[in-house]
């Protein structure tokens, strides 16, 4: 019990999942806030969406408007995962875990996607690629992390119900309610 009384806390390696998960927001936010408020402010979306320009694809609308949601998803998902953690919800691992999940499944998607709006391109680009690998490294290192280690099962505890007790044993020579009055 001691042992676990040392665990528990906001210490260890939990500080840079700390870091990440309040950095990480922020900095999409930065990198795909402008960039999506200029398409669909700038008339570039009408411009690639509407029939007859000269960059439409019919592909373009659904393919603008998925990255947006995406994106935006991700940034709010990570808002409240940062808020599991900083309040030891035992929720938070798991939560955790899908989050670094996502990126491995949808960048691809995405990028599979893009190819057939954008024929000349590869696939994977360099900022794509780079946001994979990187995504896969964080997942293979963080997902484990969560899953085994006891400073987690150890922290990550606030929210959950206690577990039910052994109903309490009744006397049988006790006297019923009807024998005292």
């Amino acid at each position: 019990m001691e042992t676990e009384k040392n665990l528990k806390g906001m210490h260890g390696w939990l500080i840079l999942i700390g870091i990440g998960l309040v950095v990480s927001p922020i900095k999409l936010a930065i990198e795909v806030g402008p960039l999506f408020y200029n398409i669909f402010t700038d008339g570039s979306f009408e411009y690639l969406t509407t029939p007859g320009t000269d960059s439409y694809h019919p592909l373009w609308k659904p393919l603008l408007i998925f990255e947006a949601i995406y994106n935006f998803t991700i940034i709010l998902a990570s808002i409240f995962v940062s808020y599991l953690f900083f309040t030891k919800h035992y929720r938070f691992p798991k939560a955790y875990i899908i989050l670094a999940i996502l990126p491995i499944i949808l960048i691809p998607l995405d990028a599979w996607l893009g190819s057939f709006v954008v024929k000349d391109e590869p696939m994977f680009d360099t900022s794509t690629l780079k946001e994979f690998v990187t995504s896969i490294f964080s997942a293979m290192i963080w997902i484990p992390y969560m899953i085994v280690s006891k400073r987690v099962k150890a922290t990550f505890v606030e929210g959950k119900s206690a577990p039910a007790s052994a109903p309490t044993p009744t006397v049988m020579n006790e006297p019923s309610v009807e024998q005292t009055e």
